[in-house]
C-alpha cells in the first residue's frame, strides 16, 4: 500500500503552515485526494510541495515552479522539465551576479560619499 500523508504530516515535515499548503492546492499545484473533509496527500503531492518550497528558497516565482512542475513526465526521465529547469538557473545565477555587481557600486558610491561628508566636517 502506497504511503499517504496529512496535511499536518507536510506541514511538520516541510515546515511550512497548512495554511501555506492550502494555497498551493488552491493555485493547482497540489491536488489531495479527499475523503469526506480530510485531504489525503500521496507521495507525487509529497514531492511537488517539496520542489515548489526548493523553487521558492531559488527565488522562482509562483509562475515559474507552476511552468516547471507542469513538465514532470517521469516516462521521459523528466528531460523536458530538467532542461527548463536549467534554463531558469542559469537565467536566476545571471539575475544575481548583476545584482552582486549592483551592490558593490552601491556600497562603493555610499563609501565615496560618506568620505566626502567627513571631509567637509573636519
Amino acid at each position: 500500500m502506497a504511503k499517504t500523508y496529512s496535511i499536518s504530516d507536510l506541514s511538520r515535515e516541510f515546515d511550512v503552515t497548512t495554511r501555506t499548503i492550502r494555497f498551493y492546492e488552491a493555485e493547482g499545484l497540489l491536488a489531495p485526494e479527499r475523503q469526506g473533509q480530510n485531504r489525503i496527500y500521496h507521495e507525487r503531492d509529497r514531492v511537488m510541495l517539496k520542489l515548489i518550497l526548493r523553487g521558492k528558497r531559488l527565488g522562482f516565482s509562483l509562475a515559474e515552479s507552476r511552468q516547471i512542475l507542469s513538465l514532470y513526465n517521469p516516462a521521459t526521465g523528466n528531460r523536458e522539465q530538467l532542461n527548463l529547469l536549467m534554463n531558469k538557473i542559469n537565467a536566476r545565477q545571471e539575475q544575481l551576479k548583476q545584482q552582486l555587481t549592483d551592490i558593490r557600486l552601491m556600497q562603493k558610491e555610499l563609501e565615496e560619499a560618506k568620505a566626502r561628508c567627513q571631509d567637509a566636517l573636519d
